[in-house]
């Protein structure tokens, strides 16, 4: 490492700041002034699964939580917008999913709910049965044609609509489509109450019809709304019961319970074990904890779950006096129950079915030959199973592109799928290279028709997916929505033979059940990603329980990142920050003193030094932070970078034509993105290539300025210069994940501005992720994690 010398400006330092705000859902109308919510990540500690934690999400690393908020009668109503294609998705999949399991309750009569090859093979027989064929005639028919991809309908450019579109499914706090009359009446609850009039949309939209009575009647069903904490909520029910308003009343401590279950998934929990629950219960001032739990989960607000801490275990024997299985107690909301259920059914289909023979085994064979060193370990691993998990760092993604480019030269349907654009960008140009390699490649036999990458359209970096394209590597949200990919069969499953999901650590239960349970029988799907990086924003653990559990074949990259920058990342990965050897400055120590000296030479590396020293314009330098809030968070270094970068008065909510932007269509997810222009319709902006539109209404909760971003925001992404900034009072939320990640988001220059002094080193070696309850371990017969 080099210490880079003193610049010849004067530095004037600042004074120190508080303690970073919480990162979560910015801009909701709320019952405080500070309306962040909680956010996702490693440092959200709603509850931690040891019960010692019921307070505030803290300085979370997390996605911007932004619940909807807008308008229903806002622009582009006759357009759908990505986030409606996401939801909407989202239901039909859960319903599909819901039919299934119903299925299976019943008998299957005798040939009635077959389907695929054995309904084929049923109607032959019985055709051979009443002479209608004979057996050659029936038997010797040859396979139909496979029927191409649909492509799918993409409207452009995407209306940004609130998250919770009307009907969506699982969005609390979200505003949909109420009639004018309803939010009236809980307007005048509210004002009744002492709470916020602004609240009324969401309280309407969450409550639906009726909702001023059962405010009324449930004053902390005001909950439920995202932003409103328990003891707001407990002022709102006194204003309106008066002295019927008691610690002990049983809605209360239904509510809080439900709250506190949404805190914790917020914090990445699929469920709480009992004690951690009532714990977190009496920290709230519910004086009978165990009979809250007990009324909620009696009225199907909550679910109960009893999970042997090791299913492998045998069960005590009969003549065992005393002898019980020992177990856990779980509660969990039913939504990420029945996504994790659902998640562990579909995982287990996907192993033991058959895989497609797509290829003869000489041909995979041929093709893992061909390859080199464990791209070869992946080709093998995935010709034999339906599922496959890959781990490794940024160099090591050359190994699915070459499992891509030899799937595709032996004819399969193969698709990859990334977490951000900027990922699917990069990804893209790597499958690219694979396919075009020189002949002799496991890919060589690839069609030329077949070679149908990014590069291959007339703009290498435009619109992702289009038409003419042919394009193979989306996003997950895309392949979801239906925005991106090989569009749906008959069945409403994926019409592919192989999927290989990049960055898998990201992916919540949520996304995780969705993604496998769209994939029809037989076909083959490769989860990979680096396990170091930060967890996914939403609940769950999934690429970690998966390796923990052990249950399908797993590929470890042997292919290190390249340079001084893989060497440092590769030593903190293992808890080590080490000192390299960078001649070519590509890391680079920026000592500072406060969060003023640390803002100042941000902008002076963004705007002067890397620009002079690297040829790395400041539009392509990313700055990553702990937090939003804070004298250095992404706020106040975005308003110094701005103003040194694009000055402007923010005429339509801050921003200006030409600002870079971080845009959250939906909790979790963040695209980053410049602003185009303004108009009446709402903010234009740009992101990977594609025209949004933000509604007036949206722009507060769901666009920031994105020179600065955190970590959680960052990732899945990378440029080819970062500045990581580091302020003393943000000491508290480093953590070892939190480094790897916002260091490895550098290709070619890292500047480190360090003002925790010996709490980085302490966070690398110390500090691992915060651990995570869910059931998915238990469910897969894995031991339970501690």
């Amino acid at each position: 490492m080099s210490t880079e010398p003193e610049p010849t400006e004067k530095t004037e330092p600042g004074t120190r700041g508080t303690a970073p705000e919480p990162e979560g859902a910015e801009g909701e109308p709320g019952l405080s002034e500070d309306a962040d919510g909680a956010g996702a990540g490693e440092g959200a500690s709603a509850v931690s699964p040891d019960g010692e934690g019921a307070g505030e999400p803290g300085a979370a690393e997390g996605e911007d939580g932004d619940s909807a908020g807008g308008d229903p009668d806002g622009a582009a109503k006759g357009k759908l917008s990505e986030a409606e294609a996401e939801l909407a998705a989202q239901r039909i999949e859960r319903e599909r999913i819901a039919r299934r399991k119903a299925e299976k309750q019943g008998p299957v009569e005798s040939g009635a709910k077959l389907s695929g090859k054995a309904a084929d093979l049923l109607a032959a027989v019985r055709a051979v049965e009443s002479g209608a064929k004979p057996v050659a005639a029936v038997f010797s028919e040859p396979e139909p044609p496979r029927r191409p991809a649909q492509e799918p309908v993409r409207p452009r450019p995407v209306s940004a609509e609130p998250a919770g579109a009307p009907g969506a499914v699982g969005a609390p706090g979200s505003v949909g489509a109420t009639a004018p009359r309803t939010v009236e009446a809980v307007r005048r609850v509210l004002a009744e109450g002492g709470a916020p009039e602004a609240l009324a949309p969401q309280v309407a939209a969450v409550l639906g019809d009726g909702a001023d009575d059962e405010l009324r009647a449930d004053p902390w069903q005001l909950l439920r709304v995202t932003g409103v904490r328990p003891e707001q909520a407990d002022g709102f029910a006194r204003a309106l019961l008066g002295a019927d308003c008691a610690p002990d009343d049983e809605r209360r401590g239904r509510a809080v319970t439900v709250w506190l279950l949404e805190q914790a998934a917020l914090a990445g929990h699929t469920a709480l074990e009992m004690p951690a629950l009532t714990a977190a219960l009496a920290q709230r001032g519910v004086p009978d904890a165990e009979a809250a739990v007990q009324s909620t989960i009696a009225e199907a607000e909550a679910l109960v779950f009893q999970d042997a801490l090791d299913p492998a275990a045998p069960e005590p024997a009969e003549d065992e006096e005393g002898a019980e299985r020992p177990v856990r107690i779980l509660v969990g909301l039913e939504r990420y129950a029945l996504a994790e259920e659902s998640l562990a059914d579909g995982l287990a289909r996907l192993i033991n079915s058959v895989p497609k023979e797509d290829g003869s085994a000489e041909d995979w064979e041929r093709a893992a030959a061909s390859a080199r060193g464990s791209a070869a370990e992946l080709i093998r691993a995935v010709a034999a199973g339906g599922l496959v998990l890959h781990t490794g760092g940024e160099a090591s993604r050359a190994e699915p592109a070459a499992l891509l480019a030899a799937a595709r030269g032996l004819g399969l349907r193969a698709w990859a799928a990334t977490h951000s654009p900027l990922g699917r960008d990069r990804f893209g140009a790597l499958l690219e290279a694979a396919l075009s390699s020189a002949p002799g490649g496991p890919w060589s036999d690839a069609e030329p028709s077949d070679r149908t990458t990014q590069a291959d359209s007339p703009d290498s970096s435009g619109s992702p997916d289009s038409p003419d394209s042919g394009r193979t590597v989306v996003t997950v949200a895309g392949l979801l929505s239906g925005a991106e990919g090989p569009g749906r069969d008959a069945d409403g499953a994926f019409d592919l033979d192989l999927l290989v999901v990049l960055d898998a650590p990201q992916l919540d239960v949520e996304s995780a059940a969705l993604l496998v349970e769209s994939l029809p029988d037989g076909a083959r799907l490769v989860l990979g990603g680096d396990p170091a990086v930060l967890w996914s924003a939403g609940p769950g653990r999934v690429f970690a329980d998966l390796l923990a559990a052990r249950i399908c074949p797993q590929v470890a990259s042997r292919r290190p990142d390249p340079g001084p920058l893989g060497e440092l990342i590769s030593g903190i990965g293992i808890g080590e920050l080490n000192k390299v050897e960078a001649p070519g400055k590509e890391v680079v120590i920026v000592p500072v003193r406060d969060a003023g000296e640390a803002v100042h030479r941000t902008v002076q590396l963004v705007a002067d030094s890397v620009p002079r020293a690297f040829g790395i314009p400041a539009e392509e330098t990313q700055v990553i932070t702990p937090g939003h809030g804070g004298a250095a968070g992404t706020r106040a270094l975005n308003a110094a970078l701005k103003e040194r970068l694009n000055p402007g008065p923010g005429r339509f909510g801050g921003f200006d034509p030409g600002d870079r932007v971080a845009y959250s269509p939906v909790p979790g997810r963040t695209l980053p993105g410049h602003v185009v222009r303004a108009d009446a319709e709402g903010l234009h902006l740009t992101c990977a290539g594609e025209p949004v539109v933000v509604p007036k209404e949206r722009v507060e909760q769901s666009v920031r300025h994105g020179w600065a971003m955190t970590a959680h925001q960052a990732v899945g992404g990378r440029w080819p210069a970062v500045v990581a900034v580091l302020p003393g009072d943000a000491a508290q939320t480093l953590s070892r994940p939190w480094v790897y990640t916002a260091f490895g988001r550098a290709d070619r220059h890292l500047s480190v501005v360090q003002g925790a002094e010996q709490a980085l080193p302490r966070a690398v070696a110390e500090i691992p992720a915060k651990p995570r309850t869910t059931r998915l371990p238990t469910l897969l017969g894995a031991p339970a994690a501690t």
